[in-house]
């Protein structure tokens, strides 16, 4: 081989290896998105754009959230079971998985086209009254509540959401009718009860929540949760007053597309599970009342596989439909 020829391959190799340099830093430039499933502000959407940041700094690449409200979760998480890649990730309640589907017709296969990737913490669940609601205890609302048939209304993140069923499950035991009001998130309704645009509403444990209780702006009647909470000790659980099937919290978590590769999956949930552990991370979400609760994809999935299955049975005993 001549001289010459040997200097135009060299040159020839040099520029694949340089241009394929350059399409492997493009890729690695290329943003990364987290939907939420619900509108902006709130505790999902505050938790969501923590990690982001946190997960930006560990890929040195981009990493954006996108809110994709409405239909309790669903809309959102549609999006994402369609996206496909290694590029979407969905921060959201295990509901639009585990319970929307059984409520109402879903445009994606919830244990097939969405994969569990980290749970991240679970949160108590706030059955309180706003300035509308003429009460203090969760017998006021009984009471009110048999009194005028469809009088009080309740807010919930929306049809089809945790918030629903828990709603349902008292309406059918106490054998009352409190209507129904359906947000895309939890962000919006905070303000909406300030203003007395309903009566009460489900919301979950955060900051701001705590602090208008606090502040008796909002009522704390009752809560959702395993047993009651520290920051909260005259606050019944609702299995305390009789409603062991309302007493539920919210489990939040990431999930992938379920085209997403396996190695993208373990990645994510080696890097989520470091991020939760930061004490920037963990400390806001626990002195909300959250709890942590990590771990390996494979508990996520039972975790997932066995609400499915449980609230499917709910669902069907108890005759829940979309409104």
């Amino acid at each position: 081989m001549s001289g010459f020829k040997r200097i135009a391959m060299a040159c020839a190799l040099g520029a694949m290896l340089a241009f394929n340099a350059q399409a492997q830093g493009v890729a690695d430039a290329r943003a990364m998105t987290i939907v939420v499933p619900y509108g902006a502000g709130g505790i999902v959407d505050n938790t969501a754009r923590a990690f982001a940041e946190k997960m930006s700094q560990e890929l040195g690449r981009p990493v954006v959230v996108e809110n994709r409200g409405g239909a309790g979760g669903m809309i959102g998480m549609n999006a994402v079971a369609r996206a496909g890649g290694d590029d979407t990730l969905a921060f959201s309640a295990v509901s639009p998985v585990t319970l929307s589907p059984h409520v109402m017709k879903t445009l994606y296969d919830p244990l097939k086209d969405l994969a569990p990737v980290a749970s991240v913490m679970y949160s108590p669940v706030y059955l309180v009254g706003g300035p509308r609601f003429q009460g203090s205890t969760f017998q006021d609302l009984l009471s009110q509540a048999k009194a005028d048939p469809g009088g009080l209304s309740l807010a919930t993140a929306g049809v089809g959401s945790l918030g629903h069923l828990m709603l349902e499950q008292i309406n059918n035991q106490a054998g009352v009718r409190i209507t129904h009001v359906p947000y895309k998130g939890m962000a919006q309704m905070v303000p909406d009860a300030l203003g007395g645009q309903f009566s009460l509403m489900l919301v979950n444990a955060s900051g701001p929540v705590n602090a208008l209780i606090a502040e008796g702006k909002l009522k704390l009647l009752a809560v959702g949760s395993p047993a009651r909470l520290p920051g909260h000790p005259d606050a019944p659980t609702l299995a305390e007053l009789g409603y062991p099937m309302a007493n539920m919290t919210s489990t939040f978590g990431f999930f992938a597309p379920g085209g997403s590769t396996p190695a993208f999956r373990q990645r994510m949930n080696a890097l989520i599970n470091k991020i939760a552990a930061m004490p920037e991370i963990e400390k806001p979400l626990a002195s909300a009342l959250n709890v942590m609760s990590t771990g390996t994809i494979a508990q996520f999935e039972a975790q997932i596989r066995k609400e499915y299955a449980d609230n499917g049975k709910i669902v069907r005993q108890a005759n829940i439909r979309a409104e």
